[in-house]
């Protein structure tokens, strides 16, 4: 029975000797579905614009032409991912275009604290008087795609995709960031003034 001991003992003592250093494993992140989706126009009469949304999204008008600003705000809702593309729409001249385009601008680069580097991606469509920027930001920023759609006369529209209640973390929403910014390439590539 001594015997038995002491080899057990021998084992475990030379089990314990290993000399491999441990290596901590990255935090893992739960998978997110993503949601089989199709296309469904936003029109309305209100609006001097239609485009496309998904269905998995529906928009919630916030205010309608603002005293102060003059701006219709509406957001186009992801219930599913806690998601909210934050829009303005802002009837512009040629006295108050360059406030408006400014004020897109300051907003996207508020980011710089938190984002490790801002792509601007400008498009035209001088068919469809449709100018604008997509700005896409990597890194931990609070607002991971930003974009603005304008005639360069009449109209300006800006748009912002946020996340409800959670603390931006490049690494877990990278599915869900690559799966709006789809949208929101087919919200330009659809965008047309009335």
């Amino acid at each position: 029975m001594k015997r038995l001991f002491v080899v057990m003992g021998v084992t475990v003592f030379l089990c314990a000797c290993n000399n491999e250093e441990y290596t901590p494993k990255p935090k893992g992140y739960f998978r997110i579905e993503l949601q089989k989706k199709d296309y469904v126009p936003v029109t309305s009469d209100d609006y001097p614009f239609t485009f496309e949304i998904p269905s998995v999204s529906y928009t919630i008008e916030v205010s309608k032409n603002n005293k102060d600003t003059k701006s219709d705000w509406l957001d186009i809702y992801y219930p599913f991912y806690k998601a909210r593309i934050y829009c303005t729409y802002t009837p512009v001249n040629r006295h108050n275009f360059r406030e408006a385009a400014e004020d897109s601008y300051r907003f996207v680069y508020r980011h710089t604290v938190k984002a490790d580097a801002i792509e601007e991606n400008p498009f035209a469509y001088p068919q469809k008087r449709i100018y604008g920027i997509l700005y896409t930001l990597s890194g931990n920023t609070a607002s991971p795609v930003q974009f603005t759609v304008t005639d360069s006369t009449k109209h300006f529209f800006r748009g912002a995709l946020y996340f409800d209640g959670c603390t931006p973390n490049q690494d877990s929403l990278k599915p869900v960031i690559n799966y709006i910014s789809d949208d929101i390439a087919h919200i330009i590539s659809t965008f047309r003034w009335k």
